[in-house]
């Protein structure tokens, strides 16, 4: 148990850190409209689209959320040479996100679009090529990581859209790396300071389903194991999530979350505010407590949201003593 003023004192500790991330950036679009009718040409609905609104996706929400934590993130993802690569650079700009893009001919800005209507996602558009990094690209990112880093923790940003490459993983053994992982490169993850996956990602890992309170144990010690890991958080959506320090023990975290409306983004914002707390100089266990009510705030919003220190501290309020169970050993 954590009472409320001891957490809300941890939340003051966090501090204005200069963070490095690297990873895929994406622009996401929301179409917001209304559907008052079906389609004579299919039975599908007709979305009256009314407006159209562009944030940060992929790394660059892990900055967003970083920026408004009070951290100084610095951004450094591939865009293309193309109108949504723009746009991303214009909004980059009016968050005063420190960033270093390379820009590709060759492949095109990751884009997501969302059809909204009443309330809920109708329909998800992709356009994106996922292939690894061409040798021109990765040495231009490889030559602005060499000169603008200056941080122990790195946090890597993997949505296997091709900027997390093994050749890119090999030049950064120097940093306690601190990772958001996804099922096509795992065969490239060893050593990594923290790793972050959702409940399907850490099934996909080891093959072990996640159940109850024991499978959960094993499928994170073999994680740990497999991958040779110092730590790890595993987050489970409405159960919270389970936390496995350096030290051995094994915590269960409830959720913190009151309404869940969208869970766009949820774990960039888990990463940022962990790898934020850690950069602190907080404990792994209490920068997950402030981590899974940051991640209560934004799966109330729709789209990828963010959660500041003041929205946190008002979150933390509301709910009394804190709980959480150890479960091992």
């Amino acid at each position: 148990m954590v009472k409320i003023k001891t957490l809300l004192g941890y939340l003051n500790k966090l501090q204005n850190c200069s963070l490095p991330i690297i990873g895929d950036i994406m622009l996401d679009q929301y179409s917001f409209g209304e559907v008052e009718r079906i389609s004579p040409e299919a039975p599908v609905p007709v979305v009256h689209i009314k407006e159209d609104k562009y944030l940060l996706g992929g790394a660059g929400n892990v900055a967003r959320n970083l920026k408004h934590l009070g951290a100084n993130p610095i951004l450094f993802s591939v865009i293309g040479k193309d109108k949504a690569g723009e746009k991303i650079k214009e909004i980059l700009a009016a968050e005063k996100i420190e960033a270093y893009l390379v820009e590709s001919d060759k492949r095109p800005t990751t884009i997501k679009t969302r059809i909204m209507a009443q309330n809920q996602q109708m329909l998800r558009i992709d356009r994106e090529e996922s292939h690894h990094l061409d040798t021109t690209e990765r040495k231009k990112l490889l030559d602005f990581l060499d000169k603008k880093i200056n941080s122990n923790y790195l946090l890597l940003s993997d949505y296997g859209k091709g900027c997390i490459c093994p050749s890119l993983l090999k030049k950064l053994t120097n940093f306690s790396l601190i990772v958001d992982p996804k099922e096509k490169n795992y065969p490239f993850y060893r050593d990594f300071y923290l790793l972050t996956p959702n409940k399907k990602e850490a099934e996909q890992a080891t093959g072990l389903r996640i159940e109850d309170e024991k499978s959960l144990i094993q499928n994170g010690l073999k994680l740990k194991e497999k991958f040779r890991l110092k730590n790890l958080v595993i987050t489970l959506g409405p159960k919270g999530m389970a936390v496995f320090p350096e030290s051995g023990e094994i915590f269960l975290l409830p959720t913190f979350a009151q309404k869940v409306f969208d869970v766009t983004g949820a774990g960039d914002t888990v990463i940022a505010t962990i790898t934020l707390g850690l950069a602190s100089g907080l404990d792994l266990l209490t920068a997950a407590l402030i981590a899974n009510f940051a991640a209560g705030i934004v799966v109330a919003e729709i789209g990828t949201a963010t959660a500041s220190k003041e929205k946190l501290a008002q979150h933390i309020e509301k709910l009394g003593e804190i709980n959480f169970t150890q479960i091992y050993p």
